[in-house]
């Protein structure tokens, strides 16, 4: 995956609210907004469980008593919007690519030319779906959400094993929304050391101080859910970005990728002429020609034109050898050093 960096992916997920129209007006608002790529889920209710199996019982939750296999139903991407929005995105010039749920959603997405897979968090342990993923030989990112590191491991190398050659994967925190506290942003260098692999973040958190910052622990790429707004509701919308938060996103991130630079001790070139309002020694009283140098009648101020602060006590108790005006730059013809 051969991308501009930092790469920043705008998550469609259920926030077309069963709309196509709305789903287009998604891809174009993504593209407005600066972003690389979009992407989609691919999966019916039925390729992710089955009717009664489980209903979440949580009142932090956003999905409190929603049956699994009706909230997916509700917000399921119809396969047949996918190659509309495909070829809006590429109108576009965005990245257009989708996270399966299980081979036939490989297979169908392989039928649109599908660039890279994602892999949701929820999905690490599915080995079937990363064996067949891998084997298609294009890029994957996999989310690491809610799982161990044992977890991981098996699902690096599984997907290596099976012929993943492009690997990134993304700190996650799977609550939603996430918090700060519970992001720990401080695994992102660790998972690129311990994976060597490109690393990056998919952050359910809101606002985008965490994305930003994730950019300067290593990461080259954010994904975050993306809706027009949030005031229309929608599965995700509660912790989606909005437009201008998209767009805001999208410069701050690029802006803290540009200033992560090199390691550098160096005087840079547009620094040179900001040395001039560094300090130096001056007369700060008009001296005589033999007359000493004291604190009353030096003083270390700005501009660098005259001697080093370094010398400024070197020269108490020397004599002048000329007439100094006051505010003059001192310098070492000025000073009798015997």
């Amino acid at each position: 995956m051969n991308t501009v960096c930092p790469f920043i992916i705008a998550e469609m997920s259920g926030n077309h609210n069963q709309s196509l129209e709305r789903a287009l007006a998604i891809v174009d608002a993504a593209a407005e907004s600066g972003v690389q790529a979009l992407k989609l889920q691919t999966y019916t209710a039925d390729t992710m469980t089955m009717p009664g199996v489980y209903t979440i019982h949580d009142p932090k939750s956003l999905w409190n008593g929603r049956g699994l296999y009706d909230l997916y139903q509700e917000a399921h991407t119809p396969w047949e919007w996918h190659k509309p929005v495909y070829d809006r995105a590429k109108e576009k010039g965005l990245i257009c690519f989708s996270t399966p749920f299980d081979e036939t959603a490989v297979d169908f997405l392989e039928t649109l030319d599908n660039p890279i897979y994602k892999i949701a968090s929820f999905e690490v342990n599915h080995i079937p779906l990363l064996k067949y993923v891998a084997r298609t030989g294009k890029p994957v990112i996999l989310s690491t959400g809610a799982s161990t590191l044992a977890e991981i491991e098996e699902a690096v190398n599984t997907l290596r094993e099976n012929g993943c050659t492009d690997l990134t994967l993304l700190k996650c925190t799977s609550t939603y929304p996430a918090t700060p506290e519970n992001t720990n942003l401080l695994t992102i260098p660790h998972l690129k050391q311990l994976f060597d692999c490109k690393v990056g973040l998919s952050d359910h958190t809101l606002g985008i101080g965490v994305s930003v910052a994730s950019v300067a622990l290593g990461a080259t790429v954010i994904e975050k859910h993306f809706s027009l707004s949030r005031a229309e509701g929608g599965v995700d919308s509660a912790f989606s970005m909005e437009p201008q938060e998209m767009k805001m996103l999208v410069e701050e991130v690029n802006r803290a990728y540009l200033a992560l630079g090199k390691v550098s001790h160096d005087v840079l070139e547009a620094e040179k002429n900001s040395r001039i309002f560094k300090r130096s020694v001056y007369a700060s009283k008009e001296i005589k020609a033999g007359e000493v140098f004291t604190k009353e009648n030096v003083k270390v101020i700005r501009p660098a034109d005259g001697l080093h602060p370094r010398y400024f006590f070197d020269i108490l108790g020397k004599k002048a050898k000329a007439d100094i005006t006051k505010g003059k730059p001192l310098s070492w013809d000025l000073i009798n050093t015997i």
